[in-house]
C-alpha cells in the first residue's frame, strides 16, 4: 500500500448495502494527503505534456483546477446538463442506476494533448463520455487524451474498459470492491 492509500476512507455499505464506498474527502481534509495527491497528479500531467486539462464534475474540479495552475494550462469544466452560460456540446451516457450528461463550452479551445481528470474509475462510463466527447467535437485524437483518476477499481472493469476504447489511463492507486 503506497502511503496515499493510507489517506483515503472506507465507508462500508454506503451508498447501499454490499458497496465500499472508497471516500476522498479525507484525503482532501488533511493537508499533507491532499499534497501529496497533487504532486502525484502534476507528475502524470507533465509526464502527458498536457495543454489542456479537463476537470469532470464535481471531484475532478478539487484536484484539477490546482494542477492546471501550476501547470500553466487551461482548466475546463465538464459539467452536468444545464450548469454552463454559453453554448454547449453534450454527450448522454449510461450510469449503473440510470443516465445522465456531460457538457463542455463550444467556445472553449480544447487542442493538443489533453488530460481528462477524476476521482475515481469504477466501471469507466462517465470518463470515456468525457473523452468521447473531446474526441468527437474537438477532433482531439485518441492518442492525445488521458484519463487520469485517484483512484481505480479494477474489479468493475472501467479502466480496461477506457483502454479498449483506445483512451490512455492511469491512476494512482487501486482498491478492490467497489
Amino acid at each position: 500500500m503506497s502511503r496515499l492509500e493510507e489517506f483515503i476512507r472506507t465507508v462500508h455499505d454506503f451508498p447501499i448495502p454490499g458497496i465500499e464506498f472508497r471516500d476522498i474527502t479525507s484525503l482532501i481534509e488533511d493537508p499533507i494527503g491532499f499534497h501529496m495527491a497533487i504532486v502525484e497528479l502534476l507528475s502524470a500531467v507533465s509526464q502527458f505534456k498536457a495543454n489542456v486539462l479537463v476537470g469532470i464534475e464535481s471531484r475532478g474540479f478539487v484536484f484539477g483546477a490546482p494542477v492546471a495552475w501550476d501547470c500553466s494550462i487551461p482548466f475546463v469544466m465538464a459539467r452536468k446538463p444545464g450548469k454552463l452560460p454559453n453554448d454547449t456540446f453534450k454527450k448522454d451516457f449510461d450510469l449503473e442506476y440510470g443516465s445522465t450528461s456531460l457538457e463542455i463550452q463550444k467556445n472553449t479551445d480544447i487542442s493538443g494533448n489533453v488530460v481528462i481528470i477524476d476521482d475515481l474509475i469504477a466501471t469507466g462510463g462517465t470518463a470515456i463520455a468525457c473523452a468521447d466527447l473531446i474526441h468527437e467535437n474537438w477532433h482531439v485524437p485518441k492518442e492525445n487524451i488521458l484519463i487520469l483518476a485517484l483512484i481505480d477499481l479494477p474489479n468493475l472493469g472501467g479502466s480496461a474498459k477506457i483502454q479498449q476504447m483506445g483512451y490512455a489511463v492511469k491512476t494512482l492507486m487501486e482498491f478492490e470492491g467497489g
